[in-house]
């Protein structure tokens, strides 16, 4: 057996309007549809996706506040970084972190 592809991502979220505000409306996202019944929201991305899940009951910290590539997370790429660090970008209102590697974003979706 070979694995050949990365299928998806499940990220757990406690509040879903701010999570779709997020990946949608921020990062610009393709949501497609989902067959299943409890709360949650699936974005595409090429022939990946990004499934978001509801837990009223998750609570999200970072154990490394001063790297946050150490923490959990996950990797996107984007054919224009002018766009993300223009000061008229949507993610402008989000912290940023430049890193050896790159550039990391992180928006608190998770609480209020």
């Amino acid at each position: 057996m070979t694995i050949i592809q990365c299928l998806h991502t499940a990220i757990l979220v406690s509040d879903l309007e701010k999570a779709e505000h997020f990946y949608g409306d921020i990062l610009g996202l393709e949501k497609v549809d989902r067959p299943l019944k409890y709360p949650g929201v699936w974005y595409q991305i090429g022939n990946y996706q990004i499934h978001l899940m509801v837990h009223s009951g998750f609570n999200f910290s970072l154990s490394n506040q001063e790297k946050w590539g150490r923490n959990h997370h996950f990797a996107l790429g984007t054919d224009n970084l002018n766009d993300i660090i223009n000061p008229d970008s949507a993610l402008q209102k989000v912290a940023l972190n430049t890193t050896s590697l790159g550039l990391i974003i992180k928006y608190n979706c998770l609480s209020s």
